[in-house]
């Protein structure tokens, strides 16, 4: 029966070791000068046929030992000591040490899946550590559209991840309640309210156009039927021209916002821009949901002031000396860390501005404790990084303990062609229609194929296809194949018994069998690698691999052999490939179905 597997990491660390020691006898003996301290590296070879691993340490000694690195390296193989899970040392090249890990580590790591099935690959690298994620945080002004669902699909990879590796991850979902966006969509709500009452009306350009907004207009008009309406005069009299008739969009808009305050009044106004952002917001829940996508906390941005978070900020900027008054505002010194020009925190009229309750939110952020807090934002909100780590420098938190990492947005093909989007005039398409048209396992698994700052092309039609060429079904397709022999087993009449083989894994020497346990066994350190390097496309492309040598090894071998002992041995590696497949998969929120 093969020993308990090394994974990688710890094989890494084991041949670390052993150079380490190697080293220092050449140091003893003379050969290596004794202040020469190189930094051992060990890799992964990329041709199997160069060993498991490789060191050029002897190339790094060659020098301060006037030796060829050769020679270098078999003083060091030969100070090597002993390593059970070393099959054999050789030199490759002008001195590289290429390692070849020993066969019964190799399949152990068969024993060590089927043993720990879900648990496989699992770290507690992370130790409990608090990390605080938060991602999409789309304004509560329409539905997710597709952009947000990249992020989404990111975000929560990345948590998933991380809290693979042990750590203690808090997903947050930051809702833009407050500000001149809430306005406009209340205002927007209202004037298709109007349109239900009758009132004829010339809907603002700068509004927001989408079919949902009449739907809130319609539910306000079954609830208040025509409490809320106003004349038309009363409504447009005096107000800037838009932009159709040769006007400004912005002050348009922003005049009929002033209005509907004015004649609604603070109650019913509130409650028109309350049913807005419930509605969307309870949308959103929603659909996030039905997306694989959950939030330990939805932290609305109207409590920062309802906390008193916003002047609290503002005071300890004051304090520092890192605010100033300018005709009547009050601005931060944001030059004085490299931006391009001073932000405005409140504004003349005594409003605090989005950058303050930013500052406020990220502030009350790193006082809850947590010792990494990743934002995870739009690629157009790259300028804005410098100015929060700027705002955090002057409040005198540790902005190192802040990443944030940006999401390209994601474009969509259909037969070939660009799909048109335009969030603003409402013709966009939606999470949930992307959902209805593709499913969530290939939205979830085609948003992560790519690094997130890379820009993706998402083809539409190659995510619904049944074939090899679409990634998600290929792998689902590899789970599904090894559930149905064990189906064929049992309809066979014929048991599989794991501790016989367990006991025969040295029968499994075909080619095809090597390539997939050395697959198998990769598994641990690249989810490792994956959820520290945020880069959860790195799964996915292994478990695109993995499920390759599933489907080579399929299609060459049989599995329901007549010798028992292969058979059982078969049924152990295929066992096992599943297990991972379905981990691997779990983690992207992708499901790991058992037919197809």
């Amino acid at each position: 029966m093969p020993s308990e597997f090394l994974p990688a990491e710890k094989l890494k660390n084991t041949l670390q070791t052993l150079l380490t020691q190697a080293l220092s006898s050449l140091k003893t003996s003379g050969v290596i000068p004794p202040e020469v301290s190189p930094d051992i590296q060990i890799t992964r070879t990329k041709d199997q046929t160069h060993g498991d691993f490789a060191c050029n340490l002897a190339m790094m000694l060659a020098k301060p030992a006037a030796k060829n690195p050769r020679e270098i390296a078999q003083l060091l193989i030969d100070s090597l000591p002993a390593c059970d899970q070393l099959d054999k040392i050789e030199i490759a090249g002008p001195g590289f040490i290429n390692f070849f890990v020993s066969q019964s580590n190799t399949l152990s790591v068969i024993n060590t899946i089927n043993t720990q099935a879900e648990t496989y690959g699992l770290s507690n690298i992370g130790a409990g550590r608090k990390i605080q994620i938060e991602f999409v945080s789309a304004n509560p002004t329409g539905p997710l559209h597709v952009g947000h669902g990249r992020g989404a699909a990111y975000g929560a990879t990345v948590a998933s991840l991380l809290g693979a590796m042990g750590f203690n991850v808090h997903r947050e979902y930051y809702v833009n309640d407050a500000g001149r966006q809430m306005d406009i969509l209340c205002t927007s709500v209202w004037l298709r309210y109007l349109e239900c009452c009758g009132v004829e009306i010339k809907f603002p350009a700068n509004a927001y156009q989408g079919e949902y907004v009449k739907q809130i207009a319609e539910q306000l008009f079954s609830q208040h039927d025509k409490n809320l309406m106003h004349p038309v005069k009363a409504v447009f009299e005096n107000i800037p021209a838009d932009e159709t008739d040769g006007g400004d969009k912005e002050q348009h808009i922003d005049a009929l916002i002033e209005r509907a305050k004015i004649l609604l009044g603070e109650e019913s106004y509130r409650q028109v821009f309350d049913l807005g952002l419930n509605t969307i917001l309870d949308d959103i829940r929603d659909d996030l949901k039905e997306f694989g996508v959950e939030f330990e906390t939805w932290f609305s941005e109207r409590s920062l002031s309802g906390k008193g978070l916003i002047k609290q900020a503002i005071e300890r900027l004051q304090k520092a000396d890192y605010v100033y008054e300018k005709e009547g505002a009050l601005w931060f010194k944001s030059t004085e860390f490299g931006d391009e020009k001073d932000r405005v925190v409140v504004r003349d009229n005594g409003q605090s501005t989005y950058f303050a309750s930013d500052i406020a939110y990220h502030m009350d952020k790193m006082e809850r404790g947590f010792e990494r807090v990743i934002d995870i934002w739009g690629a157009d909100h790259h300028g804005y990084i410098p100015r929060v780590k700027a705002a955090l420098t002057a409040l005198g938190d540790d902005v190192d303990k802040l990443d944030v990492l940006l999401v390209q947005f994601a474009i969509l093909y259909r037969n070939g062609k660009k799909v048109p989007m335009s969030t603003r005039s409402g013709s966009f398409v939606t999470l949930r229609e992307l959902r209805d048209e593709v499913g969530t396992d290939a939205a979830r698994f085609f948003y992560v194929l790519r690094k997130c700052e890379q820009h993706m092309d998402f083809d539409l039609d190659l995510a619904k296809s049944q074939s090899s060429d679409n990634p998600v079904y290929y792998i689902q397709y590899a789970h599904a194949r090894i559930c149905s022999i064990f189906r064929q087993l049992k309809e066979k009449q014929l048991s599989h018994n794991t501790e016989h083989g367990s006991e025969n894994l040295s029968l499994l020497t075909e080619k095809h069998e090597a390539e997939l346990i050395n697959a198998l066994a990769k598994y641990p350190e690249i989810l490792e690698k994956a959820a520290l390097n945020e880069e959860p496309h790195l799964l996915a492309h292994f478990l695109r691999e993995l499920a390759n040598e599933l489907h080579t090894y399929y299609n060459a071998h049989q599995f329901i052999v007549d010798n028992e002992a292969i058979r059982n041995a078969r049924l152990n590696l295929i066992n096992a490939t599943r297990h991972v497949l379905h981990n691997g998969l779990n983690l992207l929120g992708v499901s790991a179905p058992e037919s197809m």
